[in-house]
């Protein structure tokens, strides 16, 4: 056939003639006998054509064999029927082997003078020799097959012949690329048109062809703004996206953070005992005009249409009404404090309810000097996490009921709390107690509202399709393969809360409260009714049957959802509903301060007060887009190994309250031991539980080989004697207080700290006498200050007075707290002269 057709449907006509009794034949296929030849035939040169119908009674002038390259000219030395053998041509095993065939009356057996090469050959039935038509009653189509005598041969490439056809490519328009808003390619299409529509004319826009020329002037033009965008997005130095930024920084290993929700301490105080506050129970800031407790229904959407900042709780809360406020006990002395550092006390009275756990909070409640409440420092609380309480006590002496508390090293006390002070003349004089007193019935809150079961509509189902490549193969027509359809679907609300997991274990309450930024996640999970989607800060870990999705948000704080493309991640099949649920508050605006949180909504009436003692932490705004710009070029610099002792030191002022490290080598016989030595913030101590969770940290920077251990720096007390005169319009005594206050150890009520606060000084850092000498000058009052003791604790060197510096070793961190109870933490003594 000279044709090549990709549907043949000529064998069913002729079999349809066949069957309906009409007189006409055609070749149905041909077999060349090579693996299952008999022995004593020679393989390759045995062909069985098989016919449509009966085989007709041929000759060998019936047949022409034309093909091959390397061998030509085969010719046939017989023919003879399959059901009827020539005993005289055919060997007995090809006689045996004919008698196996199916159908034998439809089949001729040719034998071959060669077996061929591996080319193509042509097998044609011919009524006589030289003839172009076939033998009579025989289908002019179905008159020749082609075949390969090498059929059998082991091959890698499929039998099926490949007939090319190619089309002819037309040739290209010579068109501007530069062309890329709707006027120059409205200018582009008609000139074109002029070249190959010379006739037309017409440019009237009412006209048919000027209407379509200007639909797709514009249709280009979108799709030209739309790559000049994508080409914008594609780099960071460019990028107008949020999203785009906080992909290029991951490509890099810097992860852009989305911020982190506040968290607070919250008391609620009830008059009745076993009340319980349910886990995500709702808290506002103040809202005037309502009451602590706020009813669900109307009443809670008159508040929150007020806009109040919401924080909920993480867990449920059983109160007690002993436990809204609790005195500390003070065995029958007066003029009492809790110093700083303490890690115990006991309280008053037998509270057999408190659990081992929970958090309590210190308040001084009247001024130590007036007694009056409105002169209570409000600086002046704290949070302890109870480690151990032991209830059920008694005063042997006065038969009063106590209960005695131990909180975690972590939490010790940043400040004295006094307990009982003798008042001034000025009011009255006498003894105030009860100064500071614990408040329990804490819960922990974080800033979010929660939105429940907002609708995202369906995946959409696929509209486009992808033009399939074109083969050589007229024949091959691939299916349109189908886009997947863009589901990114926006929440409604915002910004998401970035919160971090609730840590019922948490070993203080520092720790509850000091969640750094690495361990925050988005509060968002969606369900399509069945199963659910959980958020991630990236797909890069996510397997293709992983229901994860991204969020992310961009400069004006909307947020979209970003699925997988079923492989980092799945990919939601079209059709699927989502509903999300997600928490709306983040970022800085929830540090609010003391006493901003009033209200809870809740149905639980018994709840008498709600307050915050201490303000909300933690909040922090997302990443600038121009921060990102500037840092994650020099992420992939960082080193995450930790190689020398500067490596681990700087590893280890990454982890949580870590104000500056310093490591050591030393060898253990056997290998190495890094002593990392942690300077803490405010001088907090090296706990146990702090020391494990640091050595976990750094054990995935630690080399192999190297043991690791974690120590406390090496505090080494001062002793300081200034000589101060005042000026002569100054009192001496308050002078003295400000110049005490200024060189102290603590933080001032105005937010700074004093000069010996242990965030000012590190490891080796020298101290200066003219440090001291400004910081005291700078006080008003002071008309001049000479020391006269600046020395270690202890000794009695004269040179650093005369040098004016005190030098320290490498693990040596100056100290002086001036704590008469601690004498061995450093000592300050003010002389002073002038004034009144």
């Amino acid at each position: 056939m000279i044709y090549h057709c990709c549907d043949p449907r000529r064998r069913e006509l002729v079999l349809e003639a066949i069957d309906s009794g009409a007189a006409i034949n055609g070749i149905d296929f041909l077999e060349v006998l090579d693996n299952e030849a008999p022995d004593d035939v020679a393989p390759q040169q045995t062909l069985l054509l098989r016919f449509l119908g009966a085989a007709p009674a041929l000759t060998v002038q019936n047949f022409e064999l034309v093909g091959g390259e390397r061998i030509t000219g085969v010719a046939i030395e017989w023919v003879m029927a399959a059901d009827a053998p020539d005993m005289n041509l055919a060997e007995p095993g090809l006689i045996t082997y004919l008698g196996t065939l199916p159908e034998p009356a439809n089949v001729l057996v040719l034998r071959t003078d060669s077996a061929g090469d591996y080319a193509a050959y042509t097998l044609r039935l011919v009524a006589g020799p030289n003839a172009l038509t076939p033998p009579p009653g025989i289908d002019r189509v179905l008159s020749e097959v082609d075949f390969s005598f090498k059929v059998e041969c082991p091959t890698d490439f499929d039998c099926a012949p490949a007939h090319v056809c190619p089309e002819e490519v037309p040739e290209q328009p010579s068109l501007s690329y530069l062309a890329k808003d709707y006027q120059t390619f409205r200018r582009l299409m008609l000139g074109r048109m002029a070249q190959i529509m010379p006739d037309w004319q017409e440019r009237n826009p009412a006209d048919l062809g000027i209407t379509l020329v200007e639909a797709l002037a514009y249709t280009a033009d979108r799709l030209s703004y739309a790559q000049d965008a994508v080409g914008t997005e594609s780099y960071l130095a460019t990028a107008r996206l949020r999203s785009s930024i906080r992909r290029h920084a991951r490509l890099v290993d810097y992860r852009m953070h989305d911020g982190a929700n506040a968290r607070v301490w919250i008391q609620a105080a009830t008059d009745t005992d076993g009340t319980l506050v349910a886990a995500g129970t709702r808290f506002l800031s103040r809202v005037p005009g309502f009451d602590p407790v706020v009813s669900p229904g109307d009443e809670e959407d008159d508040a929150l249409n007020t806009g109040p900042l919401v924080f909920q709780s993480f867990a449920e809360k059983e109160l007690f009404v002993l436990h809204n406020a609790m005195d500390f006990y003070e065995w029958g002395d007066a003029e009492c404090c809790l110093p700083k550092g303490a890690t115990r006390a006991t309280l008053e009275g037998d509270l057999q309810n408190l659990a081992v756990g929970d958090v309590l909070i210190f308040e001084e409640r009247m001024g130590p000097r007036t007694g009056l409440e409105a002169d209570a420092d409000p600086t002046v609380r704290h949070a302890v996490r109870l480690c151990a309480v032991e209830a059920g006590l008694t005063d042997l002496v006065t038969n009063t009921p106590i209960t005695e508390i131990r909180w975690a090293e972590e939490d010790a006390l940043p400040f004295p709390f006094c307990i009982s002070s003798r008042l001034d003349d000025a009011v009255g004089g006498g003894l105030a107690v009860g100064v500071s007193r614990a408040l329990g019935n804490i819960l922990l809150a974080d800033h979010g509202q929660t939105i429940v079961a907002e609708e995202l509509g369906e995946v959409p189902e696929p509209h486009l399709r992808l033009v399939p490549e074109r083969s050589d193969d007229p024949c091959d027509h691939p299916e349109p393969k189908a886009v997947p359809p863009r589901f990114r679907p926006v929440l409604l609300e915002g910004p998401v809360s970035q919160i971090a997991e609730f840590d019922e274990d948490a070993p203080s309450a520092f720790a509850s409260t000091a969640v750094g930024l690495a361990g925050r996640r988005p509060d968002v999970t969606l369900d399509t009714g069945t199963v659910g989607w959980d958020a991630r800060n990236d797909l890069l870990g996510s397997f293709p049957e992983d229901r994860h999705f991204v969020v992310e948000t961009e400069r004006d704080g909307v947020a979209r959802l970003r699925f997988g493309d079923d492989q980092n991640g799945r990919r939601p099949n079209s059709g699927t509903a989502f509903e999300a649920t997600y928490r709306v508050g983040n970022g800085r605006v929830g540090n609010v301060g003391a006493e901003a949180i009033a209200h809870a909504i809740t149905g639980v009436a018994n709840v008498t007060a709600v307050r915050n003692p201490l303000p909300a932490t933690g909040g922090v705004d997302p990443e600038g887009m121009e921060e990102v710009r500037q840092a994650a070029p020099h992420a992939y610099r960082r080193q995450e190994r930790a190689v020398t002792p500067e490596d681990y030191a700087r590893r280890a002022e990454t982890f949580r309250d870590v104000q500056r490290a310093a490591a050591t080598f030393r060898w253990n016989g056997h290998g190495h031991t890094v002593f990392v030595t942690v300077d803490r913030f405010a001088g907090r101590p090296v706990t146990a539980d702090f020391e494990a969770e640091l050595r976990a940290y750094l054990d995935r920077f630690r080399m192999a080989g190297y043991d690791l251990e974690i120590d406390a720096p090496r505090f080494v007390a001062l002793e300081v004697a200034l000589f101060v005169c005042a000026g002569r319009e100054h009192f001496r005594s308050q002078v003295r207080a400000d110049v005490l206050a200024a060189l102290s150890a603590e933080r001032l009520p105005n937010g700074s700290i004093g000069f010996f606060h242990p965030d000012n000084f590190s490891f080796g850092q020298p101290l200066y006498l003219s440090a001291i000498y400004a910081r005291v000058m700078e006080i008003e009052g002071v008309e001049s200050v000479e020391a006269l003791h600046f020395r270690r604790r202890g000794r009695t060197d004269p040179a650093p007075l005369l040098d004016g510096v005190l030098e320290f070793g490498r693990l040596e961190i100056a100290q002086l707290e001036n704590d008469p109870n601690f004498p061995e933490r450093g000592a300050l003594q003010i002389e002073m002269g002038g004034g009144k």
